[in-house]
Order: structure tokens, then sequence, then C-alpha cells
């Protein structure tokens, strides 16, 4: 009965589109199709809610429906964000936003769509010519003084997704109280609500006026200069997985001094359908096969690659027996650190104040990085608007210096021009830290075990487990209560000595001692702490259907030699976590 109950209010809520003339003819005859198939699930999957426009925006596969991706969702999104802009800075005589998007397949669309109603809303709007990387958005509201801004991408999501994702006038994603007030505003619109016409009076089209001075500020994040001109030759390999990382990445790494860089072909060729991999995602090594391919061909130094709308770098280099690895998202996030504080202290650039910043569930190493050498140092919650607000808090309003910050979902912002995650730069500093290694007879796998010398052996696995359409989510949900009411005493045969609860905001302890946490917000993670060292973490995506378990272990490592044997002996105690939480991927 319950489920016929929600067939028959998904029909109904389909029925509203296949009879309105604020539908397209193609929308209603793919919704008409659905509401006439016998297997009603695609239906349920389609209306059995609103896409939900949360503290970062949309995201959903594309298609007919309420809870899809298409030019109704997006312009509903785009007229509350309006409304609420309007509301917010009435006593402004101009508003002005930035619109940008990646390669996906309707980016360019809904970006218009975006700019559609932004304009007919009496809203100044600045649209990039073409695909451009995330973080270019970001730098171009700070830059041109604007309120706010949107960029039409699903990040590293799979071909049938797309998203929006909602900027404030500091450049970073909305937080609160403007998440919640953007939300209340899409809430109330409905598509009768959307002006869908332009006034192309208010619509200026960006290009490569803005693509230039963003490259001149990156170009400023070079330390060392020097070491680049001596190693102008390094052999570097880079893809864009078929997105926007090819318009300004290469590029990039010229204007720095890097002579020799080879991009892979096959996937510098624009497609949203990512033909050559199976998800344009840079954290899985099956992404970077062709330009691994390609680097032994050439017997390169360093691979890298950007996701879709490049936000993210992946990498990887050759270890101490020749043989290519990939580095991941917590090493990433050391490696920069670690470069970024020693260069700075060698040059002699470190003033006292500076800071660096990093998520809950990243690398703890950084905390000791930033403890040994008198760095200052913030956690913060899981998503670069997290760490903007910190630049925010103790740079723009403080009197400190911010230097990087990054979190493990290959991630890193080295500057606070920009206030997003930042391939473009991400790639042309890596380049310069392999040039250093180089320099000293190393690669970047030698300096990662420095790293680990000076500052400990630590191991990071994120397993992912997807749980797609209602079903899932309601099984998330259940996965996370059941946490809550049965918070693990030990965990791989260690006690747990402290649990996290973000979204009580409460930290308990061994004894029974309950004590508060002190954030900005409440967020639905967990966190254990075990007295042999390890930290495990579990959130549920903000922006997939999935529930995520960060997992770190410590270990021992007294040399290179010795670091398969280090990671094989962590991978046990991550066996028994996952066993000892029931996590079935």
């Amino acid at each position: 009965m319950e489920n016929q109950q929600l067939i028959d209010d998904c029909i109904a809520k389909a029925q509203e589109w296949t009879s309105s003339n604020l539908y397209d003819e193609e929308t209603r005859r793919a919704v008409s199709k659905m509401v006439a198939n016998p297997d009603k699930t695609e239906l349920i999957e389609s209306f059995y809610k609103n896409l939900e426009f949360g503290t970062g925006g949309l995201r959903g596969i594309m298609g007919a429906g309420t809870n899809r991706m298409n030019v109704y969702t997006v312009g509903t999104a785009t007229q509350g964000l309006s409304n609420y802009l309007k509301r917010s800075f009435a006593d402004r005589e101009k508003i002005s936003v930035v619109v940008g998007h990646d390669c996906r397949n309707n980016s360019r669309l809904f970006a218009e769509t975006c700019a559609a109603v932004f304009s007919a809303n009496g809203i100044h709007v600045y649209l990039f010519e073409d695909m451009r990387p995330t973080p270019e958005m970001s730098y171009a509201i700070r830059r041109l003084g604007c309120q706010s801004g949107v960029v039409v991408t699903a990040s590293h999501n799979p071909k049938e997704y797309n998203g929006y994702k909602a900027y404030w006038e500091d450049g970073a994603q909305v937080l609160s109280p403007h998440d919640t007030g953007i939300i209340d505003e899409v809430t109330r619109v409905t598509v009768a609500d959307v002006r869908f016409e332009a006034n192309p009076v208010l619509i200026k089209t960006l290009g490569k006026d803005m693509d230039e001075e963003y490259l001149e500020k990156v170009h400023t994040l070079s330390i060392d200069p020097d070491v680049i001109r001596r190693q102008s030759d390094l052999k570097i390999v880079y893809t864009p997985l078929h997105g926007t990382g090819m318009m300004l990445i290469p590029q990039s790494l010229k204007m720095w001094g890097f002579n020799n860089v080879h991009t892979v072909a096959e996937q510098m060729v624009r497609d949203g359908n990512f033909p050559t991999v199976k998800s344009p995602n840079p954290e899985n090594g099956e992404a970077l096969t062709l330009a691994l391919k390609l680097a032994k061909e050439i017997d390169a130094d360093i691979v890298m690659a950007s996701d879709p709308d490049a936000d993210r770098v992946g990498m990887a280099c050759k270890n101490d027996r020749g043989e290519w690895v990939l580095i991941n998202g917590n090493q990433t996030c050391m490696l920069f650190l670690y470069y970024i504080i020693k260069n700075r202290i060698a040059r002699g650039l470190m003033k006292g104040n500076e800071f660096i910043v990093k998520t809950i569930v990243t690398n703890e190493t950084i905390h000791d990085m930033a403890v040994k050498n008198g760095v200052g140092y913030f956690d913060c919650y899981t998503g670069f608007k997290w760490i903007a607000r910190e630049v925010r808090l103790h740079q723009d309003e403080g009197d400190m210096q911010y230097i990087g910050g990054g979190e493990e979902s290959y991630g890193f912002m080295a500057e606070d021009f920009c206030r997003d995650k930042d391939a473009v730069s991400a790639c042309s500093l890596l380049a310069e830290i392999c040039a250093w290694a180089k320099d000293q007879g190393k690669t970047l796998y030698d300096v990662l075990m420095d790293l680990y010398a000076e500052y400990g052996f630590s191991y990071n696995k994120t397993i992912n487990v997807v749980r797609p359409g209602k079903s899932g989510a309601d099984e998330i949900q259940a996965m996370m209560v059941g946490f809550r009411k049965n918070r693990p005493s030990v965990l791989a045969g260690s006690k747990v000595l402290v649990t996290k609860d973000y979204q009580e905001l409460k930290v308990y302890g061994a004894d029974g001692e309950v004590s508060s946490l002190d954030m900005a917000d409440s967020s639905n993670v967990l966190q254990w702490f075990t007295e042999d060292g390890t930290k495990i973490s579990v959130r549920p995506s903000g922006t997939e259907p999935k529930i995520k378990f960060y997992i770190e272990v410590k270990g021992d490592l007294a040399s290179a030699a010795e670091y398969d044997q280090a990671c094989q002996q962590a991978e046990v105690k991550v066996a028994a976590v996952v066993k000892d939480l029931n996590i079935n991927e």
C-alpha cells in the first residue's frame, strides 16, 4: 500500500509536467513515457522528491523530473538565488554575478539558463565564453567585485550527472546564514515563478583577458623560480580527463617555466561522455591509465591529472624501484604543505604569522608539521568553503597570513585570491616541487619518504559505500543512527578513547566524560580515536549517494625499503576496522 501511494504521488507530480505548457514538448514526451511504463522505477526516481538545493547547490542525474538536473530545476534554483540576492543587497545600485561551467553534457545550456534568469531579474551577469576551471570563476567573483557566482559542474561524478554550485561575494561557496537563506527562497519558487527571458544588455562575456589575469596571479605562488630555471626540462605528463583543465593548466605550466610538458592527446578532447575513462575522477587509478602509458613511453618525471572542472589534482610518480605509483589525496596535501613550509623557511619568507588549514578527515601528520615549524594551524569541516572561512576569519579579518590548505579528496588551495580548491595552481606548484626534488637528485617519492622519516609514518584509506536512490538514502541514514546508538568501545583491537559527534557537537570520552565541540556549525560526521593512534571518520556525502569512511592508522617506517611492508601492516588494521564496523561496499 505504501509503495502504491508513492507511485500515485509520483504520477500526480508527473502529470503536472505533462499537462502544463510551462514545459517544453520534449520534456513532456519523456515524462509521459515514464508514466506509461509498467516499470515505475524511473518515474519514482525522477519524481519522488524535488532535487534538493543543499548548502552547496544542486547535484543530480540529468533528465526530466523534479529530482533531476534540467533547465527547470536549474531555473528554479537561479530564481531563488536571484530573489535572495535582491533581498540581501537591496541597498546596492548594481548586483552582479559570475557564471561558469565545465565540459559536461548540457553544462553550456544550464549556464546560459542561469545567465538568462539572473539578467531577467535585473542582475548583471559575467558569463564565461566557454568552459573554464571552477577556481577561475571563484577568482573572477573577487576580482570583479561581484555578490555571487554559479558554476555548472558535477565535478568528478559519472557522465550522467550535472550540478550547480553557488558562491558568495568572497569567492567561496555559500555558508550560513546565506546557505539556508537561499535554500528557503529556492523552496518557495515554482517553475511558474521563474523568469526565463534573458535581458542581453545585462550579460557580459568573460574570456582571455580574465584568463591572463588569473594565470598571472597563479604565477605569484612560485616559491623558488631558480630551481625551475635549472630544471625547466622536467618531463611532465598531464591529462585534463576531457575537462576544463585543458584551457589553462598547460598554459600555466609554460608560464612557470616548464617547457617539456606532454599532454594525453586522447583526453585533450572536450567530451562530456568521458569516453576514455570509467569515471573522470583523478582519485581513481584507472583514470590515469593513458597518462601512465605515455609516462612510461617517454620516461617522464611526474604524471598529473585534473578532474572535469579542474579543481582536483591526482598524481603519480616513480618509487625507489622505478615503478610508477599513485600518490593519494592525503599524501598530496602533506607534500604540498611540507614543501611550502620547508622552502618558505629556507628562503626567509616566513614572518611568524603564517597559518595552514586542513579538514577534520584529513591526515593528522599535518598538525604535527605545523606545530614543529611554529606555523598556525586550523581544522575545519570537509569542503573548501570551510577552509575559505578560516582564511576570512584569520587573514581577512585578522592579522595572520594563509599559506596553504587542503583535504584528502585531492584538493589543494595554495592561494588567497581564489577561495576554492584549485588544480591550476596545484599542478603548477606540484611541478615546482618535482623540480626541487630533481635538483637534489631525488624524486617526488623520495620527498614523501623524507616527510615520513621526519614526521612519522601514517596510512590513510577512504572507503566509499554507494547506495543510490531513495532506498539508499534511507539505508545511509539508518547506518548513521546505528553508529550513534551503539558507539564502539574497541576498534581493530584498540580501545576507543574519544568519540566526536559533530551533529550533536559532543565529545565522549572512554571514561564517560562528555564535553562540547567548538565548531562553527553542526555536521553529520562521527569520529573515533583509538589508543594506538587510529582515527576513523564517517560521513554521508553531501553531493553523491554514498557514505564515506576515512581510516587513518599509524605505523613505523625506518627507511623507504620498509614502505611496502608498513603499508601491508596498516592494511591489516584497516581490514579489522572494516570488520568491526560491518562496512559492506
